[in-house]
């Protein structure tokens, strides 16, 4: 039954106790400037001193704020049609967490006052629900009463009294009740006491936690046999012990703690001023679950000069939602978020911002005109009310002023670099003010992103085609009759389809040039049966013809498809080909061998396939030494290429150079009176006959650097010639020994004279 039981949260109902002993009218002295007119004042007139308030009154106003908060963001008001669309559900299936966020009108609040006796402000109906109802209330109460007895006051009068009004029904509750009729007990009764007082010690607390428990255990007995009573299923405790500022706190900060099965408890210890209001306002976002957003830049006109203005920054508190889209789109991780957020911490639901004392965290968004006030053009993914912090600031009233008049707001995430993005919008409806949430991400309405934009970024060869066939192979379909395993016990279809996804998902790379099995054909007839929870023998037949095939297309040294995506020449050998397709498909096997004892019988045909007899070990040694000879030859012939067509360049100039130089041969004979004719032919060029390079004027080019290098190089590969060796100016004599017979000399310039 308790897991049927339609649950409501203890947000839904609060009771607030107020310590209203002659202990609280004593000064928190914390003092306020009260005579703020101080410029106009005529000469010679005293200024009025400054004034502090009481504990009461901090406590007052600080329950007030609690309330209002709770009041702008949940106003108390019915939604019938809301409860009874939750109530159509099958009363056997329903398991139902009734919150503030799904009853927007279902926060409820009640008011005591202890001091001699406990004085109940209001009820839990919907009438009182306002704080125009409390502030009359309490300002009939008046301040503490210094003559009253303090040994006749206590809080737990108001405590006690706290205790009873948690188990009177709300007008939720009551219409939950009566709907549900004979399953009444289904509804159950949660709530909070927020007590605000002034404790003498940590023991004088204890005391007031065990009143609170053995009292909610002596109401629930009355309510067991009470049908307008409710039994409390669990009540939260917070114990805010408040003192003059300057004193040293008597009592301990405790965080919550279980004091039994229906109570828990947590204990403040708070100043008075302006940190107990802090104090509040922190609680108020834990128990309703409500978030900060700080408005930043918001343009404003100077009181003193109309025609300038500064930047002003306003915050607000509204449901945690209003930021879920926010952290979806900066990423999951908290860390992308951190130029957003202020302070250390990064979780931005807990409060950083360092207001009265108190650090928080808040989300900042900057304040961007609109080009138009037509709020229906944008697309809005959710809407949540809003409460400023500072509700009587001049900035939050000229804020809300301004949207009350038919004004809207776009909000932008600050951002170092890159355009704008306009994340939520402000504007009322109805005389109240909504934070929306706007689309930051494509829309449903547009065409589908390319693959290239998503998380991958650039890869695009994802195997697109084999997971839609993944997908197909992996569809839930509904299950009409039940099916029983070996043991007798009932098959659960969910938890077989997810053992199949995870038997799919093992081994199963997204992307094309990750993989050399999946773009094989001829592995798929494996691939298909290797992922099934059990083998047959004819799946095993299969796996091992599979294998085999493989073997032989090694063996004639087929082609595989393996991608040369970033890689330069011809790619990897075939033998690494191989290698690495048979080191992947023991990888496919072996995610699967745990699946069945035929799982195994395949592994070691794949092993006993992968260790080659000594003959093909012996083949393949051969074929890759073959496969080195064919690679070293072609080297070879390249290079040799290479030294021919620097040899042709040399010989081509050297000839050019000789034909000059016969000239100049020419004339010299032909001005010797004995020599003879000379014969019309010319000399042998000698291969790679280079000349000295000329000293160029200027710089010289690398081509030239590097060519004379070469020639240098390539002369000293060959026997020089002879004549060369014995020339002068290199130029050889010709018919040296005609000279010689006919008695000439020569000179040191090459021309020949007679004795």
């Amino acid at each position: 039954p308790g897991a049927r039981m339609k649950l409501f949260s203890e947000a839904h109902k609060t009771v607030f106790v107020v310590d209203h002993c002659p202990y609280m009218g004593e000064s928190c002295r914390q003092t306020v400037e009260f005579d703020m007119f101080t410029k106009n004042r005529a000469p010679g007139i005293i200024p009025l001193a400054p004034i502090a308030k009481s504990l009461w009154t901090c406590a007052v106003e600080s329950a007030m704020e609690y309330c209002r908060i709770m009041y702008d963001v949940f106003p108390a008001r019915k939604l019938p049609a809301t409860l009874s669309s939750m109530m159509s559900t099958s009363d056997d299936q329903r398991l139902l967490t009734v919150a503030p966020k799904q009853l927007m009108g279902a926060t409820r609040v009640n008011f005591i006052v202890s001091d001699s006796r406990a004085h109940t402000l209001n009820s839990w109906g919907q009438e009182d629900q306002n704080l125009q109802e409390l502030m009359a209330a309490l300002a009939a109460v008046g301040p503490p009463n210094p003559r009253m007895d303090p040994e006749c006051c206590s809080v737990l009068h108001g405590l006690v009294e706290a205790v009873e009004v948690l188990c009177k029904c709300t007008d939720y509750q009551h219409e939950a009740r009566t709907t549900l009729m004979e399953n009444a007990d289904r509804v159950s009764n949660r709530g909070r006491i927020i007590c605000i007082t002034n404790a003498k010690s940590d023991s004088h607390v204890r005391m007031l936690e065990d009143c609170v428990q053995e009292t909610i255990h002596e109401h629930n007995k009355l309510a067991a046999s009470s049908d307008n009573l409710m039994q409390i299923q669990h009540c939260e405790l917070v114990l805010i012990h408040t003192y003059t500022v300057g004193e040293d706190s008597l009592v301990s900060d405790r965080p919550k703690k279980d004091i039994s099965l229906v109570l828990t408890s947590e204990v403040h210890s708070v100043r008075a001023g302006r940190q107990l209001p802090a104090k509040l306002m922190t609680l108020v976002q834990q128990h309703f679950d409500l978030a900060s957003t700080t408005i930043t830049n918001i343009p404003m006109k100077e009181e003193q000069h109309a025609n300038t203005s500064a930047n002003y920054d306003v915050e607000l508190l509204h449901q945690k939602d209003a930021h879920t889209e926010l952290l979806r789109n900066e990423g999951k991780n908290m860390q992308a978020i951190g130029d957003h957020f202020k302070g250390k911490k990064v979780d931005p639901h807990l409060c950083n911002s360092n207001r009265d004392g108190v650090v928080k965290d808040t989300v900042t968004l900057k304040w961007c005109t609109p080009r138009t006030n037509n709020i229906e053009l944008h697309y809005c993914t959710g809407a949540y009310r809003i409460s400023p912090v500072d509700v009587n600031s001049r900035p939050s009233s000229c804020l809300t002023n301004f949207l009350l008049n038919g004004r809207s707001v776009l909000l932008e995430q600050p951002r170092k670099s890159g355009s704008k993005v306009i994340s939520h919008m402000l504007c009322s409806h109805g005389g109240e003010i909504f934070l929306h949430v706007l689309s930051c991400v494509r829309s449903i309405l547009e065409d589908p992103p390319s693959i290239s934009e998503g998380c991958g970024g650039r890869v695009t060869d994802y195997r697109i085609t084999d997971f839609g066939e993944f997908m197909r192979e992996n569809r839930l379909a509904p299950v009409h009759e039940m099916r029983y395993l070996l043991d007798g016990s009932v098959e659960v279809p969910l938890e077989k389809a997810k053992s199949q996804l995870e038997r799919h998902t093992r081994y199963w790379p997204m992307i094309i040039s990750q993989t050399t099995i999946f773009n094989m054909q001829a592995v798929v007839p494996l691939a298909s049966l290797i992922v099934k929870e059990n083998l047959t023998d004819d799946d095993i037949l299969n796996c091992q013809k599979t294998i085999y095939n493989l073997v032989d297309m090694e063996r004639k040294n087929d082609h595989l498809p393996i991608s040369t995506a970033g890689t330069r020449g011809k790619g990897s050998k075939r033998d690494e080909q191989y290698r690495i397709m048979w080191n992947e498909l023991e990888t496919l096997v072996r995610a699967h061998l745990n699946n069945s004892e035929k799982h195994q019988r395949v592994l070691e045909c794949l092993l006993a396939c992968r260790s080659k007899p000594p003959e093909e070990e012996e083949r393949k040694k051969s074929r890759r030494k073959r496969e080195d000879k064919e690679d070293k030859s072609e080297k070879t012939v390249k290079e040799h290429e290479a030294d021919k067509t620097w040899q042709e360049s040399e010989r081509q100039k050297g000839a050019q150079e000789r034909e000059k130089e016969e000239v100049v041969e020419a004339e010299i004979i032909k001005d010797s009176p004995d020599s003879p004719e000379p014969l019309n032919k010319k000399p042998r060029v000698s291969v790679g006959e280079t000349q000295p390079p000329e000293k160029a004027k200027g710089p010289v080019s690398l081509l030239t650097f590097w060519t004379n290098r070469i020639n240098t190089a390539n002369s000293r590969k060959h026997q020089e010639f002879a004549g060369r060796l014995s020339s002068i100016n290199n130029k050889a004599e010709l018919y040296q020994h005609l000279k010689e017979e006919n008695g000439m000399d020569t000179h040191e310039n090459g021309k020949a004279s007679r004795q």
